[in-house]
């Protein structure tokens, strides 16, 4: 029961819900949709699809995670990277044809649920650990300085343009005397009132207010003929549920957009998901997230949809609604759906310029200029890894940004384990525990004795780089050494490599006649060096035997061994 349970997570709450988190959870989910409706029109103009698109994807996305989601204020739905990266990527690929690019959308849903369910079943919900923080800070500045460009044509009233990051620039600056002063005026006013709304309104449908006002000076006034672009029709009805076209050259070209997207999204997710679930003392099953978020993709690319994902900003106003379960998502898909069956007719007159402006304030949120301030004043290493970031999604694009970002990561990873921390030890005084002498400068050197301890796990990569530093350190030592023990109690795993190491110690130490001993190797080790026919080298590795312990014995062999060598003399 508790497998399923932890499979099918509503099982834990429904049978405790009540009227009352009933009412909670039904003023939420409308909160939640009078957010999602615009911000969703934005997004799906970002990625170059025609309106309703955006709206299926908190329609199905949001339904679906309700499900089998972890998260109980988690919100899904289009995001504004996840948006651009669809939009930016599938104008190559669809050669401009609408249709194509709107089959090519879902097959990415589609391709990135196969993905979720892979990682689910193989256990990858690690992943998010191979992305660090610095990568994303880096990753989410250059996105919004990118997307932030594509809109500012539509806030200054001009058509914009251009294949690249720096074209779009030359473009803009080219077109900034043709502005049409009475839309970015417009269009400024509606990033007033948003962010007035934003500060004092929190989780509060400034956003729906801002929309309705601007469809009811369109609609009533004269403005419109002042160079005004509006939304236009849009189709009433659900979206028609079928399989995206499986062809199989389709899904090799969207591959690395999905893999893109997949990577960003269960990423975001996850930690949208855990920041609210730890404001509200509860946990987040990573691994579980996998299978959520491919069943809300698996549902939207049946719905014509694109990649979904959990955002900060749409699960805080989720949050900050009341929301105190999954159930907010069902009661904002249902909102959602009664506005598209019977008020899309009042959107058409909605300016373009507003939905331009909902995007500027949604990205405004991903660059953090305090953090980045703090790494620059903190460490410069992690400051020129997420500048590095920043410029490849400039630079590069946005999907190759995030390729990029994620292989900066990996290298990160690699850099940290190729070339671990090796710490000399020396005994704590008064007592007989030992730690590292250049932390503590007052701990005591044992005469004849060199003791150290590598904190990272021995593998192929890192092994050449720990015997050449202990190695050096031996040659350049200026007292006799007659003993080095290597204390593996922060190497928990070593493989086959790590073990061969052990044993080149042993060899070339024994030669110039000094004994090596190992100290508090982990299970798994000692199992590695018996399998690799180390350990009778060593003696019996003891599980029982402290550093101290080993320490005492290896001196007393060394100095009975020093005694009988001056008898045979």
């Amino acid at each position: 029961m508790n497998r399923i349970k932890k499979l099918f997570p509503p099982l834990e709450w429904l049978p405790n819900y009540t009227l009352k988190l009933l009412g909670f959870d039904a003023v939420a989910g409308i909160t939640l949709s009078a957010y999602a409706i615009p911000v969703s029109l934005a997004y799906a103009t970002l990625a170059g699809l025609p309106p309703q698109y955006g709206i299926f994807g908190y329609l199905l996305g949001g339904l679906f995670y309700a499900l089998l989601g972890s998260g109980k204020q988690l919100a899904i739905g289009p995001t504004s990277a996840i948006s651009m990266l669809i939009g930016v990527t599938l104008a190559s690929l669809s050669n401009g044809d609408t249709q194509r690019w709107l089959d090519l959308s879902s097959l990415t849903a589609l391709v990135f649920a196969a993905m979720s369910f892979i990682a689910y079943i193989l256990h990858l919900s690690s992943i998010i650990n191979f992305i660090s923080e610095t990568v994303l800070v880096g990753f989410k500045a250059g996105a919004a300085i990118t997307i932030g460009l594509t809109q500012l044509p539509k806030l200054l009233g001009v058509s914009g343009g251009g294949d690249d990051f720096f074209k779009r620039v030359v473009n803009l600056y080219n077109q900034i005397p043709d502005t049409n002063i009475y839309v970015l005026i417009f269009g400024l006013a509606a990033i007033g009132l948003m962010l007035i709304g934003k500060k004092y309104l929190p989780g509060k449908p400034v956003t729906l207010v801002v929309v309705v006002l601007s469809i009811i000076v369109i609609t009533f006034t004269s403005i419109a003929g002042l160079g005004f672009k509006t939304v236009g029709d849009i189709p009433s009805g659900l979206p028609q549920l079928h399989l995206p076209n499986l062809l199989w050259t389709d899904i090799k070209s969207v591959l690395p957009l999905a893999f893109a997207c997949f990577l960003l999204a269960y990423i975001e997710s996850v930690s949208a998901a855990k920041a609210i679930a730890q404001k509200n003392g509860y946990d987040i099953d990573a691994r579980q997230e996998l299978l959520a978020l491919g069943l809300s993709n698996l549902a939207t690319s049946f719905g014509h949809g694109y990649p979904v994902s959990g955002g900060l900003s749409q699960s805080a106003v989720n949050e900050k609604a009341g929301a105190k379960t999954p159930m907010a998502l069902v009661f904002a898909s249902v909102c959602i759906g009664i506005c598209l069956l019977f008020f899309t007719g009042l959107l058409k007159n909605l300016p373009t310029v507003i939905l331009a402006s909902i995007v500027l304030i949604a990205v405004s949120g991903l660059i953090d200029l305090k953090e980045l301030n703090r790494m620059r004043k903190v460490n410069k290493f992690d400051f020129v890894i997420a500048m590095l970031a920043l410029l490849s999604v400039i630079g590069f694009g946005i999907l190759n940004g995030v390729l990029i970002a994620a292989l900066a990561s990996l290298l990160l990873i690699i850099r940290t384990v190729s070339s671990p921390h090796i710490a000399i030890l020396g005994r704590i005084p008064g007592t007989n525990r030992y730690t590292d002498i250049k932390r503590h400068p007052d701990n005591e050197i044992l005469p004849g004795v060199l003791l150290f301890r590598v904190e990272s796990p021995l593998v192929y990569f890192n092994v050449s780089n720990v015997y050449n530093v202990i190695w050096e350190r031996i040659s350049k030592e200026k007292e006799i050494i007659k003993v080095v023990i290597f204390d593996l109690s922060t190497s928990a795993y070593i493989d086959s490599s790590g073990a061969r190491l052990i044993k080149k110690f042993y060899e070339n130490l024994s030669a110039k006649g000094i004994s090596f001993k190992v100290a508090e190797a982990h299970s798994e080790v000692r199992d590695i060096l018996r399998f690799e026919d180390v350990e009778h080298l060593l003696g019996h590795v003891s599980r029982r035997d402290s550093i101290h312990d080993v320490i005492v014995h290896t001196l007393t062999e060394a100095e009975m061994q020093e005694k009988l060598n001056s008898e045979t003399i």
